[in-house]
């Protein structure tokens, strides 16, 4: 059981330093998302697929070590949490302190990483406001109102206003 606690802090250990390096990129990100740098952001993301891909294997690990801890104390591995474990091991107080720590500032991590990822998130979705409505008021300059002029038949003859040629221009 002692090597399996053992394992078990080592994996968590990992997974909150591999999240403070995602929590890290995600802060790298909220100026370039900014700064609508897209290179940038584009390297940012490759970054953290390459730490979310090594979170995944230790998030195997864990739920490993977990179902091999449960089988051990005998309990169902669906319902058995990190907090129940540290309150078992109320006679090895060197273990649950441990294992109390690193609970703690993973907890900690993932609630930095989720804060920072509602920042961008909110920071994302006024970009895409600000994009659609320059696009809107590109669509409103070319649909801009015609002149008043009639033909004889009461036809619309006008122009269009705000409309000067296409935009190639052969002399450039």
């Amino acid at each position: 059981m002692a090597s399996l606690m053992e394992e078990l802090i080592s994996v968590l250990q990992q997974e909150n330093d591999e999240y403070k390096n995602l929590l890290e990129l995600s802060l790298r990100k909220t100026p370039v998302i900014v700064g609508a740098d897209l290179e940038a952001l584009a390297k940012i993301t490759d970054d953290e697929q390459v730490v979310v891909s090594r979170l995944t294997r230790l998030d195997k690990r864990r739920e490993e070590c977990m179902k091999d801890i449960a089988t051990v104390i005998n309990k169902d591995v669906k319902t058995l949490k990190l907090a129940d474990l540290i309150a078992m091991l109320a006679s090895r107080p060197q273990e649950q302190k441990k294992l109390a720590k690193i609970h703690d500032e993973l907890s900690d991590t993932v609630a930095q990483m989720k804060r920072t990822n509602e920042q961008n998130k909110m920071l994302i979705e006024s970009s895409l406001e600000m994009v659609q409505f320059d696009l809107n008021v590109l669509q409103a300059m070319k649909a801009a109102p015609e002149t008043a002029n009639y033909t004889r038949n009461a036809y619309n003859a006008g122009d269009v206003m705000g409309q000067e040629r296409s935009g190639f221009d052969s002399k450039s």
